[in-house]
């Protein structure tokens, strides 16, 4: 299902604007599944984007189309100065 009230224009833009830096991605996998990882948006190209998840272990898709955040199937947004700190101190 395509959700009103954007474009891929737009969407390009503001995934652009999250090159390098920390985001956190939330995938519908279908059948009331979903996946949430954190990572870098480590390339924008034309038709796709990659994420480089924070997890080496992460087996997942991580190169996803503008048009699947247009279609809602995938939701990325820049992780914040709180999630940061949380994610470090867990990690010592």
């Amino acid at each position: 299902m395509i959700k009103p009230g954007g474009n891929l224009r737009t969407i390009k833009a503001e995934i652009e604007r999250f090159y390098k830096k920390d985001v956190c991605v939330h995938v519908n996998l279908g059948r009331n599944k979903y996946s949430d990882y954190t990572g870098k948006l480590s390339g924008v190209y034309p038709a796709l984007f990659t994420v480089l998840p924070d997890d080496k272990n992460y087996r997942g898709k991580t190169a996803y189309s503008y048009s699947e955040i247009l279609c809602g199937s995938v939701r990325v947004r820049e992780r914040s100065a709180k999630a940061l700190s949380q994610n470090a101190a867990a990690q010592n």
